[in-house]
């Protein structure tokens, strides 16, 4: 029995990106139904040839780059690939900044609005980065 994971992510730091990679990847491949949702600061890193790198907010954040730790992009990559994660971009962010999902990386899907990622959270574990 697999359970549900949904997983909201708001932040543009290193860390936050990171831990919510790992959290989607790590449960995805061990057959949990994910589901993240990306907003507000944390959009921007998801277009196609963005060459943006995510600020550190503490020493842990350089450290993951100075160990070359698995970057938070390649990890969610791998949580769609590996494990069926679903990675949606927010409706409302998606509009606010003028994108469509032409403009995002490859393994995001249609953009979703608020209350149905809510609806669908109902049930099991939410995170919250």
């Amino acid at each position: 029995m697999s359970n549900k994971i949904s997983i909201m992510l708001i932040s543009g730091k290193r860390e936050q990106l990171q831990m919510a990679a790992m959290v989607a990847s790590v449960g995805a491949v061990s057959g949990n139904d994910v589901t993240v949702f990306l907003s507000m600061n944390a959009l921007e890193f998801f277009k196609k040839d963005s060459d943006l790198k995510a600020p550190a907010d503490g020493p842990m954040g350089s450290l993951l780059e100075e160990k070359n730790a698995p970057g938070y992009m390649e990890l969610f990559e791998s949580a769609v690939e590996l494990g069926d994660a679903k990675i949606y971009p927010c409706s409302m962010a998606v509009d606010i900044m003028g994108l469509s999902n032409d403009d995002l990386v490859d393994y995001v899907s249609e953009s979703l609005g608020l209350t149905k990622f809510l609806d669908d959270a109902s049930e099991g574990q939410v995170w919250t980065f």
